[in-house]
Formats: C-alpha cells, structure tokens, sequence
C-alpha cells in the first residue's frame, strides 16, 4: 500500500456495457486480482461471468464470513479493494462478522450482495430484510448502482474505502441493476495531500533526549522514510501487531511489540517524548493509558477517538511527513546496551515456564521458523486470535511490512486460515504459515478444501489445547470453577487429510521438526495439529496485558 490519495491514478476513461462488467473493470483498474466469496443466483452470477473476461479471479469459498477475511487480507497485502461476494440473506449475514474485521482492520473491502427489487419487497418476504440497514453498523457506504450515474455512484463507493480510515463498503446489486448499461466515467487525478507545518513537532523533538517510537498500522506504508527517521533518532522502537517488519525485528533498535499493556511498560515509562507513528487506537487493547510524557502523533488523519491527549499532531501523507522529519533530525541520548537490555527484557518477559505434557508456544513457533529456513521457504505468517498469538507475534520473525497478518483491531477467531490461503494464492513462491488455535480452526476448517482446490502453499499449525484458552486463563484469574471453556481435542490432522491436504500430529519437540520437514516440503497444503503445554498462558497474559 502507498500514500497516495484516492482517486489519485492517471487520468483514464472506462465504459462497460452492462453494470457487473463496469463493476469488475473499475475493480481491475485499482489493482483487484480476485474476488472472494459464495454466490447466490441473482447479479452475483453476472459478476463472475464477467471477471474472467477483465482478468479477476473468482475464489469459490466454503463460508461467506472466511471469504470476507480473504478479502481483508488480500486488500492489506495489495492495497486494491479486496472483495467479497454473497447471496442475499443469508449470504449476507454470514460475512458480517469478515466484513466488520474489514472496517476494524482499515482494510478497503467491496462487499457485494445480490438484492432485491423494491418490487419484489412489495410482495415477497422470504429471506427478506432490510439488507443496507444490516450492514449500516459496520461499514462506510452503500450504493444499489440503479440511478442514472451508475458509473459514478460505484467509484465514489470504492473511493470510500480507501479513504482514511479504510474500511469496508456495501454494494447491494439486483440483477437488473448488473444487466443495466453503465454508461462510462473520466477519472481525473487528485492534487497531491499538502504537507502540515512540520515545526512544532520538529521542535518538540528536537528538545527530547529519550524519546521512544511506536508504530502502528499506517506505518506500513511508509516503511522507508520511518526507518531513516528511527535510525537518525537512534532510539528504542516498538511496533504493534499489524506494524510487525515496518522496522525489521533484527533491527537493533527494534525491542519488542507495543499493545498498551505491561511488557513495554519499562522502555515506555522512561521516555521523554513518546511519538506514534501511524498507530491507530484500534489496535491498542482495553487499558488506560499508563504514561506522563508528552504524545506527539503522525498519522493519515486526527483520531475522533484516543486514549491519551496528543500534544503535537501532524497529519497527511505519512511517508513525506517522516521523510521530512528524519532531514535534520538529532540523535537522541540512548545507548545500544539500554535498548538491548530492554529488549532482552521483554523476550524474557514471555518466557514459558516448564509444565504439563506437549509443545511449548514459543517453541512451535521457533521450530516452524527454522523449518521453513531448511525447506529454502520465505513464508508469510498469519495469526489467529487465542492465548497462542502472543507467542506467535512475538517469535515469528519479520523483516517487511505484512510479513505477518492478524486480526487487531477487531480481534476475531476464524482469521488465520482464511487469511493465509488469501497470502498463499497472493504470492505463490513464499507461500503462507498459518498459526491458529484448535478453536479458531473449528470456526473456518472448511477452507482447508480451498486451500486444496487452489494448491496453496499454506502450512496451518495448530495449538491443540483442547480449550478456549484465552477465556479459559481469565476465567482463572477470577477464580471462577472451569466450565464452558473446554472440550476434547479434536484430531485436526485426520480433518485435513480428509479435504486432500496433508495432515502430521506431533506431541513433543522431536516430533514436532519432523512433521515441520515433511509440511513444508510437501508443495501445496498441509497441516500441522500440536500437542500444547498450556502451562505459561497466565504468564505470558499477565506480562503482556497486565
């Protein structure tokens, strides 16, 4: 993704001669390769007869809400509109929970569903509702595409998501609407965003001797520029999640991940300025904020919504704005062995204590890295939420933006394997790993037969704990007795021989390299289902939330 403004490519003229063909070629203009989904028969047909011809791809998915998370992860890795199709009814409420990552996530994703006629709703009420009201929470804008402008209402809809904050958008087509002449439409470049007066953060950073910087999901696209500004700093960085390889995790100044909990709290509270770059509070978890030093911000755009007061801000294109900012800038007064000791710190922080029988999460996590450097793989890693990303995001390592994909800002179950084939299909030759929980892969482990379908080169782990382990370990915490936690555990890998992947089981390390070999050397889909030692969940909870 880059910075620049929507609607901002050279000026070209498009026509089409029915709406779905115009839809699939103003998609194909921006970028999309691929549309994600599972139709229904009404314009969702249209559409697909008409992508092939544009050079877009139709993914036949399994569920509409794991369609959805491909889509988001296609649209994080492309920057182009990442799209999901569906039925009506639903279809629609299927992909809600996919299409509502997508806003949470600032990802721009087209939702499109097949819709009913205001003629039709006059005398038929099945799998009728009020299908723009339904998704109104949730997403940016809506359009039907049936006026006279058909052309211009869906490119203002597309502008939309890419807007700042990316999000999801509706559109509700009938197939009527689809078969419609769609006229054409001239795009004219946008000027180019100004940048803000620079002075007053240039000053404040001028006077801080131990600032510290944290990155967040804007940063990914202007990774450069924020590098040079870090290393002329010569200060401590933390990235979030979704910032992961925007300055690399070997890099020295790189000393851990920011969440707004208790891990970073040692470097964090020793700042004299604290400057977020592109972070946006989506991605902080439900904490107060802790510090007292002054926050200085450079973002696409000011935050309706924040949890601490912004002393200086500067907002517009990101990467002009640090570029900008490094010229010139003085280094700081921290020492490399203070940010190596802060980093060992919160290595150590997660360190897993000795325990029951099985894998220890930090030790899955390794042991797939360094498989996948013997198989010669660069893989793509993607994360499910559960009490094993913590050790997943913290031990995977990252050298560029999106080497790793999580769902943050909305945290939802079911996001790894979709996500993962969505980066396998994007980049055949790195490929994808997906590391996921025994329950996240119970919401999507249909999609196992997608990967199969389309050959992806997608290893899925699984952390075979045999319960929800995140609300498990806070159940804990309040000294409640289990229950409604846990379950048997399941044999994942018998599940994915079943859809035609390759399936391993491993209860200890040895075991574990070996069924890694074999997934990664296989050349198309595999899965991995590991026995877990659940036994430093609360450690590592308590390090990283507090």
């Amino acid at each position: 993704m880059n910075d620049a403004t929507p609607g901002s490519a050279p000026p070209r003229t498009r026509t089409g001669d029915t709406v779905a063909a115009l839809v699939v070629a103003a998609l194909a203009a921006r970028g999309t390769k691929r549309i994600w989904g599972v139709p229904g028969g009404g314009s969702s047909l249209d559409l697909i007869d008409a992508a092939a011809p544009a050079g877009v791809a139709f993914v036949l998915c399994r569920h509409e809400g794991s369609a959805a998370m491909m889509a988001v992860a296609d649209a994080e890795l492309t920057g182009a509109p990442g799209v999901v199709l569906t039925t009506k009814g639903p279809g629609l409420s299927n992909a809600a929970n996919g299409v509502s990552c997508a806003t949470l996530e600032r990802a721009p994703v087209l939702l499109v569903t097949d819709g009913f006629t205001p003629a039709q709703t006059g005398w038929i009420t099945h799998q009728v509702f009020d299908q723009r009201l339904a998704t109104a929470a949730y997403v940016k804008g809506h359009a039907r595409c049936d006026g006279d402008d058909p052309a211009g209402e869906f490119e203002n809809l597309l502008d939309d998501a890419t807007a700042h904050p990316r999000g999801a958008v509706h559109l509700d087509l009938t197939s009527a609407a689809a078969k419609r002449h769609a006229g054409s439409i001239l795009h004219r470049a946008a000027p180019p965003s100004p940048l803000p007066d620079l002075e007053p953060l240039r000053a404040l950073l001028a006077g801080a001797r131990r600032p510290v910087i944290v990155l967040g999901l804007e940063a990914t696209e202007a990774a450069p520029g924020t590098r040079t500004l870090a290393e002329a700093l010569g200060c401590p960085v933390l990235v979030t999640y979704k910032a992961k390889g925007v300055l690399p995790d070997a890099h020295p100044q790189n000393v851990g991940i920011f969440t707004g909990g208790t891990l970073e709290a040692q470097v964090v509270s020793t700042a004299d300025l604290i400057l977020l770059i592109g972070a946006d509070p989506v991605e902080f978890i439900l904490q107060p904020w802790r510090y007292t030093a002054p926050v200085a911000e450079v973002a696409a755009r000011p935050f309706p919504v924040h949890y601490t007061h912004i002393a200086i801000g500067a907002y517009g294109p990101i990467a002009r704005i640090v570029a900008a900012l490094a010229d010139g800038a003085s280094r700081s007064d921290w020492t490399a062995a203070e940010m190596d000791g802060h980093r060992a710190a919160m290595r150590d922080g997660l360190a897993w204590p000795p325990g029951g029988g099985g894998v220890a999460p930090p030790r899955i996590v390794q042991l797939a890295a360094e498989a996948a450097r013997r198989a010669g793989r660069d893989p793509r890693a993607t994360v499910d939420a559960g009490a094993h990303m913590f050790s997943a995001t913290a031990f995977w390592p990252c050298s560029r933006p999106r080497d790793l994909l999580i769902s943050n800002g909305l945290a939802t179950m079911g996001f790894a394997l979709p996500a993962g084939i969505a980066a396998a299909l994007h980049d055949p030759a790195r490929g994808a790993v997906a590391f996921t929980g025994d329950g996240g892969l119970m919401m999507c482990v249909a999609e196992l037969a997608t990967a199969v379908d389309h050959h992806a080169r997608l290893v899925t782990v699984v952390f075979n704990d045999g319960a929800l382990s995140l609300i498990d370990v806070k159940q804990q915490q309040r000294q409640l007795p289990s229950q409604g936690v846990r379950w048997g555990r399941a044999d994942f890998a018998m599940i994915a021989e079943g859809f035609g992947a390759r399936g391993f089981r491993a209860q200890d390390d040895a075991g574990l390299t070996a069924a890694l070999d074999a997934a990664f050397a296989h050349d198309g889909p595999s899965l991995v289902d590991v026995q877990v030692d659940p036994a430093g969940y609360m450690q590592q909870l308590q390090a990283m939330r507090g």
